[in-house]
């Protein structure tokens, strides 16, 4: 009889060998699938850096009619000038290497709402991905058209579901860089956006979107707009802008109204660093006035998110950190605002379109915030520099505080609102210079790398909601949950008992 430890290791290296033998084929049945294309002549279609959209569109074309083929992929490095559209299809991949960039030609002159990459039918395609290369929207070889006009966005797709935009690089534009309607199942992650012409996103009555650790620096609109849109989480970007006139507005825009308004209630945004935004942090606003829907737009979460100098802009008044009109329960819990031009947040604007029906109230709840240090606005500076502002008192808007810490606002904590158990002490945090809103702690504070320990302990520590969740928190946590954006969370500061 064979040994038990022989027999047991001639089955193991039989499994062994069937594993290892099954790799290659694994492999070439991927890269079997994939169409290349190049611009030094080894791929299957080969460009020369003019009218490149013929060959790109070759090979996108022959993959959406060979079902054993699944990419088409643009290698690198190489410039790839297209003067028309590229069209997608179906159950295909865009793909590219890191180094290859497709640019726009010069003097286009596409007309409006035609953009760089499409899908193919017109009646919409599913399973989509655009993926791993760079895009220039190269507004300096278009300069005659003006930026948020609808020119040349980098992706515009119609009814299309199942699609994934990620690890791109899109720059110097003059449109959006996803601009996406009717769609379902919506996945941007991982992508550059700088100095786009209009949104870095823009959803529009979709379902299913998610958005999440984007990088993006905001130029004449948003970095991420949500338009008649539900089911959408927005978390772990990075927002800003450049401090320039053409710099744009929000990092994020929500909005309700308009042709085709639904129910906007399921909508969370955390884990973002918005900062030096020229307009608000977010904006958030209804123009709805249908009967039927007006009221649709409610339960908006906003937690767990770091907002500083946002509201630069010196020519506009609806700046802030969050700026609020016409949605019902908006819920602000365990964010840090700094140095927030205006009002860290505010019910205010469009106020013409806030409504003002006596059956409803439009609530904001702030919690376990920490604002501190908020500064007067550029522009009509007068009665600005509160923590917290509502100007639609009258129109039937309401702000509840509760459990938030208040310190250095240079006018004012709170006007226009209900405040209580909220703190007015300094939060001690790690580093304000730095942005680093860590509490600091004599028992435990997080420093990125390790646990460190202070001389001093943070009066936000088990300061929170005595009804909100704590157990994420590491021990010692004392039973309770710490103000500000690390509350109930393994990073929050640890307690002193």
């Amino acid at each position: 009889m064979m040994p038990v430890l022989t027999r047991e290791l001639g089955i193991f290296l039989l499994v062994g060998f069937l594993l290892l033998a099954s790799v290659p084929a694994a492999l070439c049945a991927t890269s079997s699938s994939i169409i290349y294309v190049t611009g030094d002549g080894t791929g299957k279609y080969n460009c020369d850096g003019k009218d490149d959209h013929v060959q790109i569109n070759q090979a996108l074309k022959f993959v959406a009619g060979n079902s054993k083929y699944t990419t088409v992929h643009l290698k690198g490095p190489f410039t790839y000038v297209i003067d028309d559209t590229l069209l997608i299809g179906s159950n295909t991949i865009l793909e590219g290497d890191s180094s290859a960039v497709i640019k726009l030609a010069n003097n286009a002159g596409w007309v409006a709402m035609k953009p760089l990459i499409k899908q193919m039918s017109s009646s919409g395609n599913s399973n989509i991905v655009v993926r791993g290369f760079e895009v220039n929207g190269n507004r300096n070889g278009n300069s005659k058209v003006s930026l948020g006009d609808g020119y040349y966005n980098i992706m515009y797709f119609t009814n299309c579901n199942n699609v994934k935009v990620y690890n791109m690089c899109m720059h110097d534009g003059l449109g959006d860089g996803l601009r996406i309607k009717y769609g379902k199942n919506i996945n941007f992650y991982k992508n550059r956006i700088y100095k786009l012409g209009h949104d870095g996103l823009f959803a529009i009555q979709c379902k299913n979107v998610k958005v999440w650790k984007n990088r993006i620096s905001c130029r004449t609109n948003s970095g991420i707009r949500i338009w008649n849109s539900n089911h959408v989480k927005i978390y772990s970007n990075i927002i800003d802008s450049f401090y320039h006139w053409s710099a744009g507005g929000p990092g994020i825009q929500v909005e309700k109204g308009g042709s085709g308004t639904g129910l906007m209630d399921d909508i969370s945004i955390y884990n973002n660093v918005i900062h030096n935004t020229y307009g608000p942090g977010i904006w958030i606003f209804n123009y709805d006035t249908n009967s039927a829907t007006k009221n649709y737009g409610k339960n908006v979460l906003i937690h767990h998110n770091v907002f500083y100098s946002t509201g630069t802009n010196p020519s506009i008044t609806w700046v802030g950190g969050i700026v609020i009109s016409g949605f019902r329960n908006t819920y602000i819990e365990n964010n840090v605002f700094d140095g927030i031009y205006h009002a860290a947040i505010a019910n205010l604007y469009p106020d013409n379109f806030s409504p003002s029906y006596t059956s409803s109230v439009y609530a904001t709840i702030a919690r376990n915030n920490i604002i501190v240090n908020t500064l007067k606005r550029k522009k009509s500076p007068s009665g600005t520099g509160y923590g917290v502002i509502n100007y639609l008192a009258s129109k039937n808007h309401k702000i509840y505080l509760q459990y938030n810490c208040f310190y250095k606002n240079v006018v004012g904590n709170y006007k226009s609102c209900t405040s209580r158990n909220d703190i007015r002490v300094n939060p001690l945090f790690a580093s304000q210079t730095k942005h680093d809103y860590h509490l600091k702690s004599k028992t435990g504070r997080w420093n990125g790398k390790t646990w460190v320990r202070d001389t001093v302990i943070s009066p936000c520590i088990d300061a929170g909601h005595p009804s909100w969740g704590y157990s994420t928190e590491p021990k010692p946590n004392g039973k309770r949950i710490n103000i500000g954006r690390y509350g109930n969370t393994k990073y929050a500061s640890k307690s002193k008992s």
